[in-house]
């Protein structure tokens, strides 16, 4: 490839894409600088002390050090690029990528390589007569719905074509549950891979939504009468001899348990890395096949782990309480290492939910009530925070700590706005 410009990326703790256009000769040096301070902006662009930012000590540097291949842009005579962010020469504590390279790492001395597969779901709005943003008028949709009734201006198929011209591996696009709202699943692929094409997908829908006059939002829960969207994370891991270790002899393996045990032990403390607004928690609650309970069985859609293991190659482990404002990297982070720790320590494994989760469920402990309770419970959680990386962990926390006290007291429309344009 060859453009005149690149466009350097790094995702924040907040899951926006920040970066800068450069000279493809700057590129080929191999870095580009930024402030510290990048991590230390509310949505409402207030300075914040958050740690590790340097805040009072005069907002220094940090670098992206580039990936050597680049990507593909969907925009014209540009390449994007992708990397890790070090400070004096060490690993930034912020950089949520970098983390999750550790944790692939770890798996990977064990001969265990990750594999993630991602399906978001999204809400369209469109302005209405008077200029205000109002929900995709789609009359004619209905659930798994393809074609003009259930997206009549096109979005998806322009979505779709602008991800292939990309080299981001569309699984599936179609029609979901509520009018508006579609489910775009990725291709699985290596870790890393799964979440790099997730972050530049989920920028590039946007981008071609609002150049399209139309909004796609992955806001958990923006239309409150209708269904949540979530970012479900389907999971394996190839061994050595290149199996899928997840299963064994047609069932779940000692591995996979083992790992449900870890997600199912700090499933309240991991709500807050996977549910990262106020707005996550009216998406997340009973009945709502969003992930909700401490619970988990095979081939069900109302627990929060859901297991598939009726083929050997596409055996995996689904955990469906994240959603599309979480930083993918931070979030897939999480749940390898809630899964690692299920590994290293042997926790006691639940017994399979085996009622309807619907009306009737066995699970007794869920997620939080607010996203502030979910914090509480994370900064409880040392072994997961210290699995994760604490400055990250702390910064994280402070961030969203700040967010919940600016959104306290405000009404749904409120909070709906405070996130749109962002999320």
């Amino acid at each position: 490839m060859s453009s005149s410009r690149v466009r350097a990326l790094f995702c924040d703790l907040h899951s926006l894409p920040k970066g800068k256009y450069i000279p493809s000769q700057v590129a080929d040096g191999g870095h580009v600088g930024f402030a510290k301070g990048a991590f230390a902006v509310s949505l409402d662009r207030d300075l914040l002390t958050i740690p590790g930012t340097g805040v009072y000590e005069g907002l220094p540097d940090m670098e992206l050090i580039l990936d050597k291949q680049r990507r593909k842009s969907w925009q014209e005579n540009t390449e994007i690029a992708l990397g890790d962010l070090k400070a004096k020469g060490n690993t930034f504590g912020l950089c949520a990528r970098s983390s999750l390279k550790k944790t692939i790492n770890e798996f990977k001395s064990m001969n265990l390589n990750p594999k993630i597969g991602i399906e978001l779901e999204a809400y369209v709005f469109e302005r209405d007569s008077e200029n205000v943003w109002r929900p995709y008028d789609t009359p004619g949709a209905f659930v798994y719905g393809t074609g003009p009734t259930n997206d009549p201006k096109g979005l998806m198929s322009k979505i779709w074509e602008t991800a292939e011209n990309a080299d981001l591996p569309v699984e599936s696009i179609n029609g979901e549950y509520d009018n508006g709202q579609f489910e775009l699943t990725l291709c699985f692929a290596d870790a890393l891979k799964a979440c790099d094409d997730i972050f530049l997908f989920r920028t590039m829908a946007k981008e071609i939504a609002f150049q399209n006059d139309l909004i796609l939002t992955f806001l958990p829960k923006p239309i409150p009468d209708r269904g949540g969207s979530g970012l479900h994370v389907n999971f394996s891991f190839e061994n050595k001899n290149k199996s899928n270790a997840i299963v064994d002899s047609g069932k779940l393996s000692t591995l996979g348990e083992k790992c449900i045990s870890g997600l199912i032990h700090h499933h309240e403390s991991l709500s807050a890395l996977l549910a990262s607004t106020v707005n996550s928690y009216s998406r997340l609650e009973p009945a709502s096949m969003a992930g909700y309970w401490a619970n988990w069985a095979e081939d069900h859609r109302l627990v929060t782990i859901r297991t598939s293991t009726s083929s050997p190659k596409s055996a995996r482990i689904e955990h469906r309480t994240a959603d599309g404002a979480a930083n993918p990297y931070l979030a897939v982070n999480a749940i390898l290492q809630a899964a690692l720790l299920g590994i290293k320590n042997n926790y006691k494994l639940p017994k399979e939910e085996d009622l309807d989760g619907l009306e009737n469920v066995r699970a007794t402990r869920h997620v939080p009530s607010s996203f502030s309770k979910a914090l509480e419970e994370l900064e409880k959680d040392t072994s997961l925070i210290s699995s994760i990386g604490k400055l990250l962990c702390d910064a994280y926390i402070v961030l969203k700590k700040d967010e919940v006290d600016r959104l306290a007291n405000k009404s749904v429309d409120e909070i709906r706005e405070y996130y749109l344009p962002f999320i």
